[in-house]
Parts: structure tokens; sequence; C-alpha cells
């Protein structure tokens, strides 16, 4: 069974995230919040929310067992950019552009093949 869960608009680029997520795919849910925990980027800790949140769908609502899970899929997306502006040199501008990620955790029990 897969059970996933996302973070919409958060506000960093996607490229920090993939950054902080690129060795966590196929990583059993215990070991990747460890790692995430140690990991000194900031993103970590949104990337943890994210995963905790999937591990809380997955028990709740379908009765799965955490120790059980591991990360299927995990990905972060381009959201919305934010376009400003800054005065510069000579009457000119220049344009800053904050960028934003959608978070997406898929977890899985291994149990994929009995479903379909």
């Amino acid at each position: 069974m897969q059970v996933q869960a996302s973070a919409k608009f958060v506000r960093t680029s996607p490229r920090k995230v993939r950054l902080v997520m690129q060795g966590l795919r196929g990583m059993p849910v215990e070991d990747a919040r460890l790692q995430l925990r140690f990991t000194p980027k900031p993103i970590a800790r949104d990337v943890a929310k994210v995963l905790d949140s999937a591990v809380a769908n997955a028990e709740n609502n379908y009765g799965l067992d955490a120790r059980d899970l591991h990360i299927k899929e995990i990905h972060a997306g381009d959201g919305r950019t934010l376009r400003r502006f800054r005065a510069k040199a000579r009457g000119r501008v220049g344009r800053i552009l904050k960028r934003t990620a959608h978070i997406t955790v898929v977890v899985s029990d291994g149990q994929d093949a009995e479903d379909g």
C-alpha cells in the first residue's frame, strides 16, 4: 500500500530540497529520519515533517506499522515563484526571484503487488 503526504509552497528553492532528498529513496523510514535529523541543512526539518506526516497517514488511515514502511518516492517540484524588484545603480532595476517548492513523500509497506 502506498501512502503519500505533501507540503506545498515551502519557501526554499527546489534545488536545495533535492540536495537533501537525493539519498533517501528506497530507505526505511527510521533510517531516513535519522539521516534527516543529522543533516546540517535547514530544509531537512521540513522534509522530516513531510515524512512524519506520510507515516502518520499510513498509521492512522490505513493501520500500517511504521517499522515496515520505506520511502518509495520522494521528490520536490517547482512551486510558484515570487518576483520582487530592487533598485540598482543608474536608475535600473534588478529582479529577485523568490522560489518555492512542493515536497512530496510516498511511503510503502512493500505490498504493492497485491494492491493492483
